[in-house]
């Protein structure tokens, strides 16, 4: 994919980006508060959210990261057709040694939309979801893993950071929740605690944690409480 891009000027310029914009753009919900968040870190000296910069300085791999650059609704191409991985944000992070490839979903009280098994009992006679399914599990070091408890968008989300940090030359890949919905995200939360047991890493709330599968960089997940936007917060997110 070869994209130019326009810096942003505030949250609207996250808006258009979306895939439904009337229905995603919704104060509270995750499109519009991560969008509010990364804008409003833009004035921070690291360019990163504090509870973010937080949560990767937990790790040794990731102390101390700051943002280079950052690309809203980022679509990552995924082997085997089909829709692209669309991040609500992929950042690349410089590190006191080498880079690092970060995805970012935004949570506020919405799941990880499908199961593997309704997702591929959707699929028609002929489709390719069989094998874009064996392209993430080789991506993701999975490759006898049975998926069939796992939602599917964690694991083309957690495969998007992989994929970007093989095309930017990174060392270090990320696939980071930021969590808005409080006690509405106390589900997602346990399904990423299972999807997390899966990649054979334990996962703490606001750290990130290494994964021992083996996968082409090292794999870092995490979860990041953030708090919703205040009104103040959101005006100066557009000042």
């Amino acid at each position: 994919m070869n994209d130019i891009l326009i810096p942003t000027l505030g949250p609207t310029d996250w808006r258009r980006l979306l895939g439904d914009p009337d229905k995603h753009w919704v104060r509270g919900k995750s499109a519009f508060e991560c969008a509010v968040s990364w804008e409003l870190a833009r004035r921070q000296e690291r360019g990163l959210p504090d509870n973010v910069a937080h949560a990767l300085d937990s790790h040794d791999a990731t102390r101390g990261a700051r943002l280079l650059l950052g690309v809203p609704e980022h679509k990552v191409d995924i082997e085997g057709n089909g829709h692209a991985s669309q991040n609500d944000l992929w950042a690349l992070l410089r590190l006191p040694s080498g880079t690092a490839s970060m995805a970012v979903e935004a949570k506020s009280g919405e799941p990880f939309d499908k199961l593997v098994a309704e997702w591929l009992r959707d699929a028609p006679i002929n489709s390719k979801k069989p094998q874009r399914l064996e392209a993430l599990k080789k991506t993701l070091g999975i490759a006898q893993a049975n998926l069939d408890g796992i939602w599917y968008q964690l694991l083309h989300r957690t495969a998007s950071p992989l994929l970007e940090a093989k095309r930017f030359n990174a060392s270090v890949a990320i696939m980071l929740v930021q969590s808005f919905g409080g006690a509405a995200d106390g589900k997602s939360f346990k399904d990423f605690e299972k999807f997390c047991a899966l990649m054979a890493c334990q996962p703490i709330r606001n750290s990130v944690a290494l994964s021992a599968k083996k996968t082409d960089v090292p794999l870092l997940l995490g979860w990041v409480d953030c708090a919703p936007a205040t009104d103040k917060q959101v005006a100066e997110s557009i000042e």
